[in-house]
């Protein structure tokens, strides 16, 4: 069974091909890919973290997953400024969302760190 964390980060990846294609229907083509590309890779990351073969491992994949999202939620800043999103419906929730997988996976992880190292 899926855990919340990778059950938000499909149904954002979910969102975030709807926001590819019409970013692509609108001829921004290199937008649409960079915002596809690092959109759906948190959730991929989430679920290699499920599997990881050791906690730093685990670690290590949701770090990447909180790269990705950050640079998710950087487009998604930039699109929203341009104006290039302005008609899509699920802007709004792509950008809370957003916010709150960061928020989310940094806890995951500092939890994660601290559970390696108790002392600290």
């Amino acid at each position: 069974m899926e855990n919340p964390i990778q059950k938000r980060t499909m149904h954002f990846a979910e969102k975030i091909i709807a926001a590819y294609l019409f970013l692509r229907e609108n001829k921004h083509y290199r937008l649409a890919d960079q915002l596809v590309g690092a959109g759906t890779s948190i959730g991929t990351n989430v679920s290699e973290a499920q599997v990881a073969h050791s906690k730093l491992d685990f670690i290590a994949k949701l770090t990447i997953a909180n790269k990705e999202a950050k640079e998710t939620q950087y487009w998604l800043n930039l699109l929203d400024r341009e104006g290039l999103l302005l008609d899509f419906q699920e802007m709004k929730f792509l950008k809370q969302e957003i916010g709150e997988i960061i928020l989310i996976l940094n806890s995951i992880i500092i939890k994660s760190r601290q559970n390696l190292n108790p002392k600290k």
